[in-house]
């Protein structure tokens, strides 16, 4: 089976994200320096293999922490990574993102994108808002990371209880309901291609802010388009145009060119 050079980049980026080994054999977290970094791409803080924090984790305990002040190195650190990469970062520098990949590549019946889903894709910018910055700063909770995150349920929370015998003893209902949220997405995303990413994830939505200026991008040379939309057509994403919000870099539009617009 031929793999692409975008996979290649999903499983190398996937080993360096997770490469602390002892942590799987150990059932422990890894705090050394390299945790005061943030990975691109959804990566969970507390999985046994995890070398670096989460963005998205860590703009949560930021709020937490400092509720009545900016956590400005943490915001300056995904706005640097926003304007350089945008959204490349779904498409070649996410974990989950490959995990997505490969739930859809099982050969059953697909949903084809329409204009419900498009209008699905504005859900991740609530879940942002309510989520990421309201709960944190009213609640006091991390409430993606504690009531939706599904990698983290998946590569920390289910690993972590099945290996540490006095965490199975405290499982209780927000546990069963983030394996439930975690089950739910994943079954969807081998009918619907990337639900998590084009529905929920609110990573994904800071990112899409920067699509049309960030450095690493789609582009397409306009003297050359002839506007036949099979770029958008074949597309998986609910893109209305190459580059904008909702194109995760993938590049896959540039084999259905028949011009050689795409660069």
């Amino acid at each position: 089976m031929k793999i692409n050079k975008r996979r290649y980049a999903q499983l190398i980026t996937a080993v360096l994200y997770n490469c602390n080994i002892k942590g799987f054999v150990t059932g422990s977290i890894y705090k050394g320096n390299l945790k005061g970094i943030c990975s691109p791409g959804l990566n969970c803080y507390s999985c046994p293999g995890a070398v670096t924090a989460c963005p998205l984790g860590s703009l949560q305990t930021g709020l937490l922490s400092s509720r009545y002040k900016i956590p400005y190195f943490i915001l300056g650190t995904i706005i640097l990574m926003g304007l350089f990469l945008g959204r490349f970062i779904c498409g070649f520098l996410c974990p989950f993102g490959l995990l997505q990949d490969m739930l859809y590549k099982i050969p059953v019946p697909k949903i084809k994108k329409n204009k419900v889903t498009r209008g699905l894709t504005y859900l991740k910018y609530v879940i942002l808002v309510g989520f990421v910055i309201i709960i944190p700063l009213f609640k006091m909770a991390p409430g993606f990371c504690k009531y939706i995150c599904p990698a983290g349920t998946l590569q920390a929370g289910i690993p972590l209880v099945c290996m540490n015998e006095n965490l199975q003893g405290m499982v209780g209902i927000l546990f069963s309901w983030k394996v439930f949220v975690l089950a739910v997405i994943l079954l969807l995303c081998i009918f619907c291609y990337r639900t998590f990413c084009r529905f929920i994830c609110p990573l994904g939505a800071i990112y899409s802010f920067f699509a049309p200026v960030s450095v690493v991008r789609v582009k397409v040379d306009n003297d050359k388009c002839i506007n036949c939309d099979a770029c958008t057509m074949n597309c998986l994403m609910d893109v209305k145009k190459v580059g904008d919000r909702e194109c995760i870099q993938c590049r896959d539009c540039k084999a259905h060119c028949p011009v050689d617009a795409i660069r």
